[in-house]
C-alpha cells in the first residue's frame, strides 16, 4: 500500500468523524468546513483534498454512522435467544448516557429535516429505515418459524415496530421533561409485545 493511501485510509474516517460530532453539536446548516477541519485538526485545505464540499462531506458522515449504528443494533440483537428478546433489545436507544445516543439524534434529526426537499437525504433516510426493516423482519421470520408469532406479515410487523421505536425516540429524545428513558423502554416492550401477541410475563 502506497503512503498516499495509507495516508488517506487515516484522514477520511478522521475527517468523517470530525464531521459527525460537529454537526451534532452545531446542527447542519450552521456548521463550516472550517468547524470541521479544527475538529479533525487538519487545515480547511487539508480537508477539501479529501471532501469537494460541505455536502458530500455531511451525506458520507451520515452514512458511516447510520452504518455503525446498524452494525451495533445487529450486534446487541445477536447476543439476545428468543426472537422476542431480540425485537425488545434497544432500551439502549434511551439512554442519555450513551455516546451513541447523544451523538446520533441531532443527525438522525438534521437527516429527517431535509429529507422533504432533498432526494439524496430522502434516500438517506430510505436506506435508514430499510435496513432497520430487514434487521427486525429476520427476528420476525424466526419467530415465525420457531412458532413463537402467528398470523402476522413480517415485513410490514418490521416496519411497525421500527415505526414503534422511532416515535418513542422523538418524543423521548425532544421531550425528555415528559418522556422518560423509563417511559421509553417501557412503552416499547409494551407495545412491541402487544402488536405480537406475546406475554412479557412468562
Amino acid at each position: 500500500m502506497s503512503t498516499n493511501t495509507d495516508l488517506e485510509a487515516l484522514r477520511r474516517p478522521q475527517i468523517v468523524q470530525a464531521a459527525l460530532l460537529a454537526i451534532s453539536e452545531l446542527g447542519i446548516a450552521n456548521v463550516t468546513m472550517d468547524d470541521i477541519a479544527r475538529a479533525a485538526g487538519l487545515s480547511k485545505g487539508g480537508v477539501a483534498h479529501y471532501f469537494s464540499g460541505k455536502d458530500a462531506l455531511c451525506k458520507e458522515a451520515f452514512r458511516e454512522f447510520f452504518s455503525r449504528i446498524f452494525q451495533r443494533s445487529r450486534e446487541t440483537m445477536d447476543a439476545c435467544e428468543g426472537p422476542l428478546e431480540k425485537l425488545l433489545s434497544f432500551g439502549w436507544l434511551y439512554n442519555w448516557d450513551d455516546p451513541d445516543v447523544n451523538l446520533g439524534y441531532p443527525i438522525l434529526f438534521d437527516c429527517m429535516a431535509l429529507a422533504p426537499r432533498d432526494a439524496e437525504y430522502r434516500a438517506l433516510f430510505h436506506e435508514w429505515v430499510d435496513s432497520w426493516i430487514m434487521l427486525l423482519g429476520e427476528a420476525v421470520r424466526s419467530g415465525l418459524e420457531s412458532g413463537t408469532f402467528r398470523g402476522i406479515d413480517p415485513v410490514d410487523t418490521a416496519r411497525t415496530i421500527s415505526s414503534i421505536y422511532h416515535g418513542v425516540a422523538v418524543r423521548w429524545y425532544l421531550d425528555r421533561e415528559s418522556h422518560t428513558s423509563a417511559w421509553a423502554v417501557d412503552a416499547c416492550r409494551r407495545s412491541i409485545s402487544g402488536l405480537l401477541g406475546a406475554d412479557l410475563s412468562q
